[in-house]
């Protein structure tokens, strides 16, 4: 019952031939064994086949053309809002797709398979909702939920800012309170989807003697007084999304705006964080996966020597140590939106997640180039796309450092004696 509105999307999608049909008893879909999603219910096996048949058509054959000529894919996220994967965990009733963080995971995957950058707008998107969803009052979801679950809108999430990446903390943004409003002024940087979003969520403090007690998260459109897009970051990867600085000049934001209450900001951030680290582990599986996928493919058709490149020992060597990376990392981010759906601790298991699959996800980029040579030098194949969209992962929500700064101190406190 609860996936009746995605199932029926899928009919709908299923029964017009754009894609064919994949009985769901099936062992293999296209090239890649499905022996791993077998333990999966029948729900998210159904979830996993439509990402996929959705990536292969309408994200794989579009993705260098959008990074190369930095377009923002508008029809593809468009087509993400009508599958229900911008909104993968919000409730049915404020028009989410009513799944859990394992949907989101598996979804997350097949999509950043076709292009990471398309599953950069999905992130941010389901990272906004589920803060909004899990601290908002009624009213704050009916404004801020509803809206952006369907691809009519998206959201950004405005948390760094140009002198503090890593620590959250530091915020320089302020908030001063002035009757029923807060007036924010400040600059927030690396902030993803926000030359095309429609609102977001904004955190800045209402007294910096309070250090991160003092952060608080506010509810915004884009479109107000004193609010600016400003600089458009030039970036190495993820070239078809928006990355850029927001300046906020007496932005007035009414008191009923504040997400949670005021000094909640830093708590939010960190929740949404742990969440959004399941969403990046999954998007660099996606990414190794492709590279993974490329590799394979590549050295069936080459010969050299004499012989197919897959029959050389040591080609065969980096396809099993990148197969090895990539099931390990999927197997680490599904522990971890396991653990989130069992209402279970699982701040460490995400770190872990993501600083696996994210520095896999470089890994298996760079062997895939390896294997490839020439060829993945050039961008006549995706090789170096991917490589260069993988890098971003082991740096934000928090670089590989923090994630280990974060596993290290979970570690001690469980199996420390002090």
């Amino acid at each position: 019952p609860e996936i009746a509105a995605l199932v029926s999307r899928i009919a709908g999608h299923r029964s017009s031939g754009a894609w064919s049909a994949v009985p769901f008893g099936a062992y293999r879909h296209g090239n890649r064994g499905i022996a791993c999603l077998a333990a999966l219910s029948e729900t998210h096996q159904i979830l996993q086949r439509t990402c996929r048949e959705f990536a292969n058509a309408e994200l794989a054959p579009r993705a260098r053309h959008h990074d190369r000529e930095e377009l923002y894919p508008a029809e593809q996220v468009r087509r993400l809002g009508e599958l229900g994967l911008l909104s993968v965990a919000v409730r049915e009733e404020y028009g989410g797709s009513g799944l859990d963080y394992q949907a989101y995971a598996i979804g997350m995957e097949e999509v950043a398979r076709g292009d990471a950058a398309v599953a950069i707008v999905m992130g941010v998107n389901n990272l906004f909702l589920g803060a909004v969803q899990q601290h908002g009052t009624e009213e704050q979801k009916r404004e801020f939920l509803v809206p952006y679950t369907q691809g009519a809108h998206i959201a950004f999430y405005a948390l760094s800012e140009p002198g503090n990446g890593s620590d959250a903390g530091a915020a320089s943004t302020t908030a001063r309170r002035e009757g029923d409003s807060y007036l924010l002024n400040g600059t927030k940087a690396w902030i993803s989807n926000s030359k095309e979003a429609s609102g977001g969520l904004v955190f800045a403090t209402v007294d910096k003697s309070l250090k991160h007690k003092g952060i608080t998260a506010f509810l915004t459109e884009k479109d107000v007084p004193g609010l600016t897009v400003a600089k458009k970051e030039s970036k190495m990867g993820m070239r078809a999304t928006s990355t850029c600085q927001l300046v906020l000049d007496d932005v007035q934001v009414p008191q009923v705006r504040v997400l949670g209450s005021p000094g909640d900001g830093f708590k939010i951030a960190m929740q949404s964080l742990d969440c959004g680290r399941i969403g990046i582990a999954a998007q660099a599986t996606g990414i190794a996966q492709a590279a993974l996928e490329l590799a394979v493919d590549y050295s069936q058709k080459r010969v050299a020597f004499g012989r197919q490149l897959a029959r050389m020992q040591l080609i065969q060597q980096k396809l099993a140590d990148m197969a090895s990376r990539v099931e390990a990392s999927r197997l680490l981010t599904w522990r971890a939106a396991w653990l989130k759906d069992q209402g279970e601790p699982f701040t460490k298991e995400a770190a872990m997640a993501k600083l696996h699959a994210s520095e896999s996800a470089t890994y298996c980029a760079h062997q895939c180039i390896q294997v490839l040579g020439g060829m993945g030098y050039t961008t006549d194949l995706p090789a170096e796309l991917y490589y260069r969209n993988a890098r971003v992962t082991e740096i934000y929500e928090g670089t590989s450092e923090i994630q280990r700064i974060v596993i290290a101190n979970a570690v001690l406190r469980e199996l420390g004696k002090e």
